[in-house]
């Protein structure tokens, strides 16, 4: 009878074990999957800033602080009926969350405070229910097993974020709409709550002898000291800064693709399994040296250009150098995790309270301090300073090495800054851009040009000196350009009206005739004082120009027909078009403010997207015909090669001699899906 107890009792462990385990693994998944899922519904009314992604990983982190206070609050109390009351209103958001159909919220004067008010509204309370249950349930295991906190669990909660975000790219995006990918979170999530509800039944009837034998072996384990509770910030705030800093670089100078933030969030998160489940097993001294190595490489990296390169080796050089600086905070952190079970959550808490504040200084800080973009020296620096703290201890040629690096690191500061101001005369940075307008010398005697750069990204550019030269359209946009045909050959002499989503240095002002009118409409409040100030097209055109501030998208659907003759969507978030600006909802909305027979203009000149299959499906879903038109010359001065797709209604205008001798019909890709704001997947649309 005593052995059938003892296999019983073996049994409801097992069982109780496997609760645990897959409430853990679930809650994870669930956390990392709405995410995106979450995100991406905000792009419509924030234009879809490579920002926004940032800004959203401040929220995530803060709400991950909550849910581990929350956890900590709740671990030393008994209060069962409050975790189940607080899981139940987390239902009860979650089916609301679906339910509710987004809105087009006007959130271009305060985005930040958009973002933090639409994710807490969506799916705030079921976010802080799910990141408090690693934390929790490792100390209701320890309460049940009367054993130490298992930090294991903390591990394969990071296999669920990091599975979650491996399938939503690949798997889930492009198979799913973004109200079925809500729906069947919220099953996920209606899973976990009854997960969580027998847990905490099972859990509650934790016996005294139980609590007292924990007690127990927390008085026999030393207490931690403040140092280490300070590196429990500090170490974590690090690796967060490290991962807001190169994803904001990344999106924003390599591509513009939003869901581009998944690899360093996949990267962050395997540093955290490798760290809280193999520690003992990674090399720590070869660890400390290649994150030397990495960070002088990418120290050299902000010096020189690495737009030629492929954008597979782009991203894996940063993935790389954030893989190590990551390894080395996380692991350091985890070495100084605490003994004593009633610190566990203490540590966790700590942990997210760093994550927290790394990303709140790059995220929200930075943008606000720095007119320029020097997030990633600030990084490097920090992260120096933090090695060298905790090698200081350590073998001399250890602080040696730390030291030279931390001095490297601030002479890197102050270099980037200097190369920053340097042919600058005005740099200013917003949530939606980090702007500068630098003005050198050009090869025509007494002639300098102006270019707006928005990162490494050329937005338009402008000579001075020179008036034969001044009123020229360069760029993207010079007399042999798509955009150039489309202003030719629509209306032949008569006035034009013409409608511009994005307005850059304000070039497309050139082409202006007396009589002709052009709206322009961008979303950054920064840059029409640029283009009004710093550049001269707008003040030199013959045309009347009007500039609307906003999302383009929500200032034309507040608006009457406009009546357009051409309307060119040129609004670029980094090298690429925002997704939201090339659906069929956007479609709709352009052709009610065309006027019959009208023409689209969409840029899609850049590196490492081919937009030009998903724009030719979706005007041929509304019945338009789409023409390609690329430009490879650069037979005036400034004009760059540029590609653009011309779309209409109008059955005779690509049958015009000079338009049918360049326009090409684009290729459409198989299986490819039009886009709509419910579904989009920009995948199989890279050229990596």
């Amino acid at each position: 009878m005593v052995g059938v107890a003892i296999l019983e009792t073996r049994g409801h462990m097992t069982h109780l074990r496997f609760l645990f385990a897959s409430a853990v693994f679930l809650a994870s998944f669930l956390l990392f999957l709405v995410e995106p899922i979450a995100a991406r519904q905000l792009l419509p009314a924030l234009g879809g800033s490579a920002t926004v992604w940032i800004t959203c990983l401040v929220f995530f982190q803060t709400a991950l602080l909550l849910g581990y206070l929350y956890a900590h609050w709740l671990a030393p109390r008994s209060s069962f009926m409050v975790h189940l009351s607080l899981l139940l209103l987390a239902v009860a958001a979650a089916i609301l969350w679906v339910l509710r159909t987004p809105l087009m919220v006007d959130g271009a004067a305060h985005p930040t405070l958009t973002v933090f008010s639409a994710l807490s509204l969506s799916i705030g309370l079921p976010f802080l229910v799910l990141s408090s249950t690693s934390p929790l349930l490792q100390v209701w295991w320890a309460r049940v097993e009367t054993g130490k906190i298992p930090y294991r669990l903390y591990a394969l909660s990071n296999v669920g974020s990091l599975l979650a975000l491996a399938l939503y790219p690949s798997v889930i995006e492009p198979r799913f709409t973004l109200h079925a990918q809500r729906i069947a979170w919220c099953c996920g999530f209606a899973v976990f709550a009854i997960l969580s509800t027998l847990l905490a039944i099972r859990t509650r009837s934790t016996t005294a002898a139980s609590l007292q034998a924990i007690a127990a072996n927390d008085l026999s384990a030393p207490r931690s000291p403040r140092t280490h509770k300070l590196l429990w910030v500090l170490l974590p705030m690090g690796a967060a800064m490290q991962l807001s800093a190169v994803t904001s670089y990344v999106t924003g100078n390599l591509a513009a693709i939003p869901l581009l933030w998944i690899l360093p969030l996949g990267v962050y998160l395997l540093t955290l399994i490798l760290a809280f489940q193999f520690r003992v097993l990674l090399p720590w001294g070869v660890i400390s040296r290649f994150m030397v190595v990495m960070l002088s490489a990418l120290a050299y990296s902000l010096t020189k250009a690495t737009g030629a390169w492929p954008l597979w080796l782009s991203i894996l050089f940063f993935l790389v150098a954030l893989f190590f600086t990551c390894i080395f905070c996380h692991s350091a952190a985890t070495a100084l995790r605490p003994q004593r079970a009633s610190e566990a959550t203490l540590f966790y808490l700590c942990f997210a309270a760093g994550g927290a504040l790394g990303s709140f200084l790059v995220g929200i800080a930075a943008p606000l301090v720095f007119t320029s973009n020097l997030d990633l020296p600030i990084t490097f620096l920090v992260t120096a300073l933090l090695a060298l703290v905790v090698n200081w201890r350590g073998h001399w040629s250890q602080r040696l090495l730390w030291v030279v690096a931390s001095a490297a690191m601030l002479v890197l500061v102050f270099m980037v800054r200097h190369a920053y101001e340097r042919n600058t005369i005005v740099a200013v940075r917003n949530f939606y851009a980090s702007l500068r307008v630098t003005q050198a010398p050009f090869s025509y005697p007494g002639t300098t040009v102006r270019t707006l750069m928005n990162g490494s990204i050329q937005h338009g550019s402008q000579f001075f000196g020179s008036n034969e030269l001044r009123h020229i359209p360069t760029t993207y946009y010079a007399i042999d350009s798509g955009v150039s045909l489309a202003f030719r050959f629509c209306c032949g002499s008569r006035t034009r009206n013409i409608g511009v989503i994005g307005l850059g240095a304000g070039t497309l002002a050139a082409y202006g005739r007396p009589g002709d009118h052009i709206r322009f409409y961008d979303i950054n409040p920064a840059v029409p004082a640029i283009a009004q100030n710093t550049f001269t097209y707008i003040r030199d055109s013959a045309a009347q120009i009007q500039i609307v501030e906003g999302d383009a998208r929500t200032s034309l659907a507040r608006e009457s027909s406009q009546h357009f003759d051409v309307l060119v969507v040129d609004a670029f978030s980094g090298d690429a078009i925002p997704i939201h600006l090339l659906t069929i909802e956007a479609l709709a909305l352009y052709r009610r403010h065309l006027a019959p027979n009208g023409i689209l203009g969409f840029h899609i000149s850049n590196r490492h997207v081919d937009l030009a299959p998903a724009i030719a499906l979706l005007a041929a879903s509304a019945g338009m015909q789409a023409r390609r038109v690329s430009t490879n010359s650069t037979r005036q001065p400034g004009e760059y090669t540029s590609t653009w797709i011309l779309v209409t209604a109008d059955p005779d205008f690509f049958t015009q001699p000079a338009l049918s001798a360049v326009a090409r019909v684009p290729e459409i890709k198989p299986g490819l899906k039009v886009w709509t704001d419910d579904y989009s997947a920009l995948l199989p649309l890279i050229r990596w």
